[in-house]
């Protein structure tokens, strides 16, 4: 595994705006993206800003078969083409590889309220659900929310036909799309790929069973590292971000311009015991080797939920101490699937602007999964 990995464009959205200037503007303010603290009262949101969908998704029919997940991550993947200058190549895009990290769409809610509703009052409860969920659901609903439609619809779209995985998982997914996408260009098994993914925080039913896990951070916004003292909580956030990921020598051969250099990403996935999480980044930082704090910068995905975020804290405060630090979590929220790409695209575009040489980018998922990348200037 010897090939050099560059990055070679970026497609990001998110509450901070649309593409990569956008975001490194909202790290130069220090200002936390925008929060949406009464539409899904008392839960936080980061909505996604208002985007002008033509622009990547240029037929209404394909628009309007698409839920807002799917539309947000053809749209990012879009501009993330764009930025590589490699939209109109339609040989490239047919040699193009894919990689997504999604959940599941949409639900009914007309029907889940009227089963909520008259469960409790059913004589036969199972019954009762069974004839529900048997006349009340369409065949075709289902189909409409599978995840691997995210990929499908880049495909169509944006004509890329090149092989395609779809990986699911939360934030984990994101971590092994980029850690299958990076090692298969080191080990020749590929020239360039397009990973990423997309979320939609703005749905009730996903509040739902964040806040039923105790999960969601209800109180006024706060960053991050803030939110152990009063119980730790996530704010979800709407987003999209893709990455083109290159071969040193491919992306040299068509005279591509590289934004940074993708050198490593480890994952790892640990029962979680008090103090595990924080021994696999330690474990992942000891495998990954050569971080330089002093000449460093820290763009962590930290979600705030109490005790990993903690742990996660304890080792960078170890392993990186002296270099700067920004959480994903303050700026556009926990993006769940694209939250570790987009971390990646910010370290990327921080990196080449010169504001560091090398970057670490890490990733403890709200309830499980533990990655780490490291991107460097070239």
């Amino acid at each position: 595994m010897t090939r050099e990995v560059f990055i070679t464009g970026i497609g990001i959205v998110s509450n901070l705006g649309e593409g990569i200037e956008a975001h490194l503007a909202a790290v130069d303010a220090g200002r936390p993206g925008t929060v949406e603290a009464e539409r899904f009262k008392p839960h936080l949101v980061h909505p996604v800003v208002p985007l002008e969908w033509e622009r990547q998704i240029p037929k209404k029919s394909d628009q309007r078969q698409m839920e807002a997940w799917q539309k947000l991550g053809v749209y990012a993947a879009g501009l993330a083409l764009d930025d590589a200058g490699i939209k109109e190549d339609k040989a490239l895009l047919g040699h193009l590889h894919l990689i997504c990290a999604a959940g599941g769409g949409e639900r009914d809610y007309q029907v889940d309220s009227q089963v909520l509703t008259g469960l409790p009052q059913a004589a036969d409860p199972g019954a009762f659900l069974n004839e529900r969920l048997m006349g009340d659901l369409r065949p075709t609903l289902f189909l409409a929310q599978l995840s691997n439609l995210l990929a499908g619809n880049i495909s169509i779209v944006h004509g890329v036909t090149g092989a395609t995985r779809t990986f699911m998982g939360e934030e984990q997914a994101g971590v092994d799309a980029l850690r299958i996408a990076q090692a298969r260009i080191a080990a020749d098994q590929g020239d360039i790929f397009l990973v990423g993914g997309s979320y939609n925080a703005e749905r009730p039913d996903v509040l739902l069973v964040y806040e039923m896990a105790g999960l969601l951070w209800k109180d006024s916004f706060a960053g991050v590292w803030e939110r152990e003292a009063k119980g730790g909580g996530f704010i979800p956030g709407s987003g999209a971000a893709f990455l083109v990921l290159e071969a040193r020598d491919h992306a040299e051969a068509r005279g591509a311009t590289p934004i940074a250099r993708l050198a490593h990403v480890g994952a790892d996935q640990v029962r979680r015991a008090p103090g595990a999480a924080g021994e696999a980044l330690d474990g992942l930082f000891e495998k990954a080797g050569g971080f330089d704090a002093a000449s460093g910068l820290v763009v962590s995905g930290a979600t705030g939920v109490a005790g990993i975020t903690a742990e996660e804290k304890a080792v960078l405060d170890r392993r990186t101490d002296g270099a700067r630090r920004i959480a994903t979590g303050d700026l556009f929220g926990n993006m769940l699937e694209p939250q570790f790409p987009a971390g990646v695209a910010l370290a990327a575009a921080l990196v080449k602007r010169g504001d560091a040489r090398q970057a670490a980018v890490t990733s403890i998922g709200h309830a499980r999964g533990e990655g780490l990348a490291l991107v460097e200037r070239i």
